[in-house]
């Protein structure tokens, strides 16, 4: 009977999370590939483009070659879209074993286009982090607030006390919804139910237009 418990029990720890967990969890920090990279913005990296190359896969959250780095001071800002509507559970952050590790994020959601001098503004949500260079420790949201984001901005406020901040992880863990699902189905079934009357509608007025 035991073995029977331990085998149910088995995904939540019975000291073989070890084994199990990685792979699970890393099936759960799949969020990185519903980001729109083309149109990621990371304000204050040091080098262009490197604020992207900290979203990947779990499997490749220990890498250290691959990294942003901040430029003017300490801070960072993440403008994160993605290609649907996402409900965020929680997040994780990692960087250097030193004091350039990030030390608070602030998470904004919906607001395109996040610049520093909106970062006044009430966040979401705000974390305290401790040091991770492993990529272990994980923050929860509060679901209720992150439930339908279709962009997501995390502000890096402060780090440890170095004067740049570096980060080589983060990871966003939660679930995905496709983008306009709704929208297309009803375009789908008007366009199949009267195409007649469409092609009517949209050449008419047109035509009256540009005469």
């Amino acid at each position: 009977m035991s073995g029977h418990g331990h085998g149910h029990g088995h995904g939540h720890g019975c000291g073989c999370e070890g084994e199990h967990e990685p792979a699970e969890r890393g099936l759960e920090y799949g969020l990185y590939r519903r980001i729109d990279l083309e149109k990621l913005q990371c304000l204050n990296e040091s080098r262009e483009g490197d604020g992207k190359l900290v979203f990947k896969p779990w499997d490749r959250r220990n890498e250290r070659d691959k990294f942003v780095e901040s430029d003017a001071d300490e801070e960072l800002l993440f403008n994160i879209p993605f290609t649907g509507s996402v409900k965020l559970k929680s997040i994780i952050i990692s960087g250097e074993d030193d004091d350039s590790h990030p030390a608070e994020i602030r998470l904004y959601k919906n607001i395109p286009r996040m610049s520093f001098d909106d970062t006044g503004r009430e966040p979401e949500q705000a974390f305290r982090l401790n040091q991770d260079p492993t990529a272990e420790l994980e923050y929860p949201t509060k679901v209720a607030r992150f439930s339908s984001v279709n962009h997501l901005s995390i502000h890096i406020s402060k780090n440890f006390g170095a004067e740049s901040t570096r980060v080589y992880y983060i990871g966003l863990r939660g679930e995905y919804s496709e983008a306009h699902r709704h929208e297309v189905t009803i375009c789908n079934y008007e366009a199949a139910a009267n195409p007649a009357d469409h092609r009517v509608e949209s050449i008419i007025p047109q035509t009256n237009f540009i005469s």
